[in-house]
């Protein structure tokens, strides 16, 4: 499904909702195709098979044209690219990165848990796509190497206008930062220094208005995400509806949520049903109780994966991005989603969603919740004892 928003006024920018790599990857690849000078790309996984191929084919054809294609890749969710891939994008010019590249048991320091999660692609400074979609065919189950019977369910945006060049020049800043690493490392100081020097640019993203990109890092943009959230739910007044593949919100974002619900607000989640990992998805039901007691409706997504990052509110205000409401996302990752205040764009996204709920989810019973066995209490206490570590080993506090 795509919708298209034009907007008259200056400085005004134009949407379109993809839903899935269907969408995404069609969208990418004609713009690809069409580059004359960038095109640049990061996210957290980059799988070559199926769909992914056709996206990694239209990077090199455009490196081929003699278009400059700078990849970033992260070291956990991707890691070192397959042999063949990696020479094949060598050979036409593609340059990729790996952002901090898993080695050894140095991993497990709390303090390499900050990945990259974000999912963006610049093509020529004229369009920007944002979302929660990695380079995965929509099929593949990467964890078992196997097929989905049904698509991940997932979403995106492209958005041409002022927006395309902040998010250039966060990603122009991150890929100056990993070229100061890798010079640094090889004792070539000049070269870092150059690097450093773009690194640093103050990153100026766009004044408050109708279509933002929020960013989350670990510098100047720590808590952009989630206040940009509380905020919006707490001006709702009538609807919020929020997908998230992982869910476990700290106490102000939860509390906005609840505050919502009991003063007349209709709140609905939508959340794995089939769920990728099993302890998160065990933590976010330790939640379930208290959301539920304020009138929050809970829906468990079963007909594929959820791995939406989405939400909208009053049918005005949307937001589709990389951000689960979890800490990893909210903590620790880099982050990007666009904000937008738009009803024709927000009230087609909501329509897919309640579709999804529709067709795709089933309502958690509260009674049926709250007279669970002992076995599934003490997993699901056990699973947010865990994820809360977790957090504490940090030192962040949520």
């Amino acid at each position: 499904m795509e919708c298209t928003v034009n907007h008259a006024r200056a400085h005004s920018h134009e949407m379109r909702l993809l839903t899935g790599g269907v969408d995404l990857f069609a969208a990418m690849v004609v713009a690809m195709d069409a580059a004359q000078h960038e095109v640049l790309l990061e996210t957290y996984i980059f799988a070559f098979a199926g769909a992914g191929a056709d996206v990694a084919h239209a990077l090199m054809r455009a490196a081929q044209r003699g278009v400059r294609v700078c990849v970033v890749v992260d070291g956990v969710g991707t890691g070192e690219l397959p042999a063949v891939w990696a020479d094949q994008f060598a050979q036409v010019g593609v340059q990729v990165r790996v952002y901090a590249p898993a080695v050894g048991l140095g991993f497990w320091l709390p303090s390499r848990w900050r990945r990259l999660h974000r999912k963006l692609c610049v093509v020529d400074t004229t369009v920007v796509f944002c979302g929660g979609i990695n380079i995965l065919d929509d099929y593949l189950d990467p964890h078992v190497q196997g097929l989905l019977t049904a698509p991940r369910l997932d979403y995106a945006v492209s958005v041409r206008g002022p927006l395309v060049v902040a998010a250039r020049a966060t990603m122009a800043q991150l890929w100056s930062r990993i070229e100061a690493v890798r010079e640094l490392r090889s004792q070539d100081l000049g070269s870092a220094l150059d690097a450093l020097r773009g690194a640093k640019q103050r990153l100026h993203l766009p004044a408050r208005g109708e279509t933002q990109l929020v960013l989350r890092d670990n510098v100047r943009h720590r808590a952009h995400i989630e206040r940009t959230y509380r905020k919006a739910i707490g001006a709702s007044r009538q609807d919020i509806i929020v997908a998230s593949a992982y869910f476990f919100p700290g106490l102000r974002l939860r509390r906005a949520l609840l505050m919502a619900a009991r003063r007349g607000v209709r709140v609905r989640l939508l959340l794995q049903g089939q769920y990728e990992y099993f302890l998160p998805y065990r933590a976010a039901r330790q939640l379930y109780g208290q959301l539920m007691a304020a009138g929050v409706e809970i829906y468990e997504y079963h007909a594929s994966y959820l791995h939406a990052k989405v939400a909208v509110i009053d049918g005005k205000w949307l937001t589709v991005g990389s951000s689960n409401l979890d800490p990893f996302s909210l903590l620790l990752a880099r982050e990007a989603n666009v904000v937008a205040h738009d009803a024709q764009m927000a009230q087609a996204l909501q329509a897919s969603l309640v579709s999804a709920i529709e067709q795709g989810a089933v309502r958690v019973d509260p009674h049926a919740y709250l007279h669970r066995g002992w076995r599934e209490r003490a997993v699901d206490a056990l699973a947010s004892a865990l994820l809360r570590f977790g957090v504490f080993l940090t030192g962040k506090r949520y």
